[in-house]
């Protein structure tokens, strides 16, 4: 499916099943509940966040200093920032995916399961990127040798 699409379809789904969980949770426990629920898991997300991006910073700094690249703990800031986002948007079902997303364990296992699929192909061996040419299941022999050229 092209990635647009997908947007597409997210931009348009997402805002729905909010609304459809705003009224739901509503009608249960009453307006003002819900809305110092939404507010609350803002400004509880907020400080998860904040706390959890230490944390990262501060094993970015760590590997850094080992001499190691920080990959993993790079991409886990990205996937803290869109945590982020989807916590400060008010809703149900956004802020379940952002506390998701602020679960060490959860969000390690994620990227870990994310850079294996995207970026070894399943195998363990790195797949090319866009536009390089596959390589070929038959890998190719070197024979060494040292050769004199004679006139």
């Amino acid at each position: 499916m092209h990635p647009f699409t997908i947007l597409l379809i997210l931009f348009l789904s997402v805002p729905l099943v909010e609304i459809y969980l705003l009224i739901e949770v509503g009608g249960w426990i009453g307006v003002f509940p819900t809305i110092f629920l939404v507010v609350f898991t803002a400004v509880l997300g907020a400080w998860l966040l904040r706390w959890q991006g230490f944390s990262t910073l501060r094993r970015i700094q760590e590997t850094t200093a080992q001499g190691g690249i920080p990959a993993v703990e790079l991409v886990e800031g990205a996937v803290l920032i869109v945590s982020g986002a989807l916590l400060l948007t008010p809703g149900f079902f956004t802020d379940a995916i952002g506390f998701m997303c602020l679960v060490p364990r959860l969000r390690q296992g994620a990227i870990k399961w994310a850079l294996k699929r995207f970026f070894h192909g399943g195998s363990g061996e790195p797949t090319p990127f866009a536009g390089a040419q596959p390589r070929s299941s038959h890998r190719s022999k070197t024979i060494e040798g040292e050769y004199k050229r004679e006139d």
